[in-house]
């Protein structure tokens, strides 16, 4: 877990002094420091007396989530257990080696690392970064005032509560400190070198970036021109993966990324703002209690900005949306502005030129990929020490790399069939360099071969609905009590034979693509063991719920047999896909005729999911869909919100609890009609209580009257879906997280979205449109063999291995809600989730992603509940933590709505 926090304040530091000594022209300031002195981006560990503000290394007491003071969430251990030490920044197993940073090979954070020098010295396990910038002084240095890599304070804050003197700092635990008094700004985590990257024009102007950034050492300087003249849009136009905080003065601008998984997190503190790439050390910092209001949005309507607003789950910390930039000034005045200009309501516009907008995104996704490969390759301790000892009998190649511990050297992929992840590895093959691992080092040694991994559930293939046997806790079959039964049980044991045959079919287009000789191919087997829920003991603290904690086991295993650097094809679907909304946009637009295509696929769709009465509805399904999108057209945008928010509070929405729901979600049609309104509940929302149900609509309702939208419908929810797909995949990175591996979803990249929302709307709703997409982008660049049916659409998988885990583990699911803390929030009733867990078990088609929710919520509360510590240390640290006072009525929601800003 990675993360950077400062703050802007209007008060001064310790003793009124915001640090005093500049550098400037005279002898050079000594590189040469003792074992635990001050150095570029870290000020020695604490001497345990307060006789200097230090952040904690020693491993001593507890971390800001139970565990010791340098694991950041302190579920886990990060770094294999090794404590820190004086001169070892990361650990021993740290980017910056055994011995840390020297003092003389170590930079100023005033110079960007230039990737051609980080590139020269990444291949040892020491890079550190190179300096083109000395710091001369001929002024002595207080340690209590000026001592810092630009002439200031490494930190300065001061408690709000009056106290003074040394005792009274507050720091991060384990921070690295960027700059300091009197803004300061830490970076916490296991950061690479080359992912921290800060440059300064004229004093007291500064530009930090964190993540992967394919800019050179120059654009960045010209980004913090920009910056200075108030076009802070610039910052975002680099290729890559990042967040930039640019400091001009003390006007401070931090960026939020267009799809959000790269969020801005604010709160007002000690008379200034705060601000945090993550919201629970904001929280921490605070107090803040859970916000149950924003708890039950996330649960009923997690995709429909209205209800969720800009909040988080702590109360008093915001969220910055996605496409706007955080700017404080001078420590008081707060701004949220939007860098990225709306679409044009102009009817009579000139539609976009197809060839031209898909160009744009080939290119981009180019450029997204290139920006990972230029990178500096990093490779653990492992893969130098430890060889492949080869063939074992019954251990293949991922399971020799799991034994060995560490994800392989080099860059990797993932490659499971579809057009998504097969782009990305084909193209990180194809284009020019070395695209593969590190040479000679571990499993590599047979030359730079770019490491595709293939996941085989064979748990698809399997029983489907079975009876008691399978773990429901002594339920009946699909026949029994309750049950599917009859029609039902054919159409599940059809829906099975389909899944199957697409997998089936997914895999074989993987085996054809593997074919590359640039690839090295790793398959990887998963029985019931990695169903999910099958690991719901173990697994780290996020920073928020997320539907990914009840399968995070299953990706983990996945991903541990990938590369240090590793692609996935998340968030292509909400990217380049039209959500179903946009066929409103095209009656909108008087383009009707464009609707033809997508409305045929959809019926042609409905009628091969089985015969008679079933085949039959695809004669209605034009007609249905055509009504749904020309309402939805028509339907004013408070009209809409208001009527979702009236279907909550109406009884007969949780009377129906327990309605049939399709196997596999819905179909392609039931689906797109559902999705023709400007909101909708989400699958957990016919779980809730009432009385959540109703703080939920009133949320929506004052939202609607506040905060009226002049977004078509169309992009108003793929905006929705975007943000929420995005936020969902930040969870994701953060519970499979493994040691020393990093994942990148180009497809979520700031330039990748934007030549996205060039695509003309008459190309994005045309059946196959993502596919063809990603093969101009593949022509582009010199790929054309791809083997058959690649693209074509498949059976979701994904519920039906969610149906299965919840059968496997009905036991331990029922044990979790038997007082469930969700319960004890007023939040539902322990007796209907249950209910709803044996029904699912039992085999009855209700919603499998409705109970992940509620299970993922569950387990982050009991997780953040259960932590000790915080994120912060000083001595005033004890007070600052977050949901101190748990669930307790007195810490329950008081009526909040969402602000009646924007």
């Amino acid at each position: 877990m990675r993360w950077l926090v400062g703050w802007c304040s209007a008060a001064a530091g310790p003793g009124g002094r915001r640090g005093s000594a500049r550098a400037a022209r005279g002898g050079a300031r000594s590189s040469a420091r003792p074992t635990g002195s001050p150095g570029a981006y870290g000020d020695g560990i604490h001497d345990g007396n307060g006789a200097y503000p230090r952040p904690s290394y020693d491993g001593r007491g507890p971390g800001p989530y139970g565990g010791s003071s340098h694991d950041p969430y302190g579920s886990y251990d990060p770094y294999g257990g090794a404590a820190y030490a004086p001169g070892d920044s990361y650990g021993s197993y740290g980017s910056y080696g055994a011995n840390g940073p020297s003092p003389s090979s170590a930079s100023s954070p005033s110079s960007a690392s230039s990737p051609s020098s980080a590139s020269s010295t990444a291949s040892a396990s020491s890079t550190a970064y190179t300096s083109s910038t000395s710091y001369t002084s001929s002024t002595s240095y207080d340690l209590d005032d000026s001592l810092g890599p630009h002439g200031h304070a490494p930190h300065t804050a001061h408690v709000p509560d009056g106290s003074g003197g040394v005792d009274g700092v507050l720091q991060p635990i384990g921070a690295q400190v960027l700059w300091g008094d009197p803004d300061p700004l830490w970076a916490v985590g296991d950061w690479r070198p080359d992912e921290i990257r800060v440059v300064e024009g004229q004093p007291g102007h500064r530009l930090a970036v964190l993540g992967c950034c394919g800019a050179s050492d120059e654009e960045l300087r010209l980004g913090l021109i920009a910056a200075r003249g108030g076009a802070f849009r610039h910052l975002t136009a680099w290729p890559g993966s990042y967040t930039a905080v640019a400091c001009v003065g003390r006007r401070l601008t931090v960026t939020a990324d267009l799809a959000g998984v790269r969020p801005v997190f604010h709160a007002p503190w000690a008379g200034g703002t705060a601000y945090a790439t993550a919201a629970l050390p904001l929280a921490d910092l605070i107090g803040a209690e859970l916000d149950f209001g924003h708890l039950a949005a996330l649960l009923a309507c997690p995709d429909a900005p209205e209800a969720l607003g800009d909040g988080t789950p702590y109360r008093g910390v915001s969220r910055v949306p996605p496409g706007h930039a955080l700017i404080v000034r001078d420590g008081g005045s707060r701004e949220i502005a939007g860098y990225e200009s709306s679409a044009s309501l102009v009817v009579g516009a000139p539609p976009a030129d197809p060839e031209e907008a898909v160009a744009g995104v080939r290119d981009a996704l180019v450029e997204a990929v290139r920006a990972r490969l230029t990178a500096p390759r990093h490779a653990a301790g492992h893969d130098h020490d430890v060889r492949d000892p080869g063939p074992v009998p019954g251990m293949g190649p991922a399971d020799r790399q799991r034994a060995r511990g560490g994800p392989a050297p080099g860059v990797g992929a993932d490659l499971s069939g579809g057009p998504a992840s097969g782009t990305l590895a084909l193209l990180a093959a194809g284009l020019p360099g070395t695209p593969g691992t590190v040479f000679g080092s571990g499993a590599a040694s047979a030359g730079e071969r770019l490491l595709a991994v293939t996941f085989n559930d064979l748990t698809l293939g399997g029983r489907h609905g079975s009876g008691g046997n399978g773990g429901s806790g002594g339920s009946s079959g699909p026949g029994g009590p309750g049950g599917s039964g009859g029609h039902a049980d054919r159409t599940d044991r059809a829906g099975t034979a389909d899944r199957a045959t697409d997998h089936t079919a997914e895999l074989e287009r993987a085996h054809a693509m593997a074919a590359d000789p640039r690839l090295r191919h790793v398959v990887v087997t998963g029985d019931e063991s990695t169903l999910p829920y099958a690991d719901l003991a173990g697994g780290p603290l996020t920073d928020e719920p997320g539907p990914s904690l009840v399968t995070a086991e299953r990706h983990r295993y996945r991903l541990s047999a990938g590369s240090a650097d590793h692609f996935v094809g998340t968030g292509a679907r909400q990217v380049l896909d039209a959500h179903p909304a946009r066929l409103a946009d095209l009656l909108l637009d008087r383009r009707r005729r464009h609707l033809v295509r997508p409305v045929a696929a959809l019926a042609r769709a409905e009628g091969q999911r089985g015969e008679g009465q079933l085949a039959g509805r695809s004669l209605l399904v034009p007609v249905t869909v055509y009504r749904a999108a020309r309402r939805l057209a028509r339907t004013p945008y408070r009209d809409g919100v208001e009527e979702t928010a009236a279907l909550m509070r109406d009884s007969a929405f949780t009377a129906a609890a327990f309605a049939p729901y399709p196997e596999g979600g819905e179909s392609a049609a039931d689906a797109s009609v559902a999705a023709l309104t400007w909101c909708r509940p989400g699958p957990a929302a016919r779980w809730l209580t009432g009385e959540a149900l109703a703080e939920v609509s009133l949320r929506l309702e004052a939202a609607a009257r506040s905060r009226p939208s002049v977004e078509r419908p169309g992009e108003r929810r793929a905006r929705a879906a975007l943000a929420r797909c995005a936020a969902d995949y930040r969870v994701f990175e953060q519970a499979v997280e493994i040691r020393n591996q990093r994942l990148h979803a180009p497809y979520f990249d700031n330039q990748v979205v934007r030549a996205a929302r060039e695509l003309p709307e008459a190309l994005r709703v045309r059946p196959g449109a993502r596919a063809s997409i990603l093969r101009a982008a593949l022509a582009g660049a010199g790929v054309h063999d791809l083997p058959p049916g690649w693209g074509a659409p498949t059976q979701a998988a994904h519920h039906a291995a969610l149906r299965a885990g919840i059968r496997l583990a009905a036991d331990q699911l029922l044990q979790l809600f038997q007082a469930p803390l969700l319960a004890e929030a007023g939040l539902v009733e322990a007796r209907v989730v249950r209910q709803a867990v044996q029904r699912v078990a039992r085999g009855e088609p209700l919603p499998v992603e409705g109970i992940a929710d509620l299970v993922s919520m569950e387990l982050w509360l009991s997780r953040l509940l259960a932590r000790r510590g915080t994120c912060w240390t000083g001595a005033a640290a004890s007070r600052h933590r977050a949901a101190s006072a748990g669930v307790a009525l007195d810490a329950r929601y008081e009526r909040s709505l969402p602000p009646a800003g924007r």
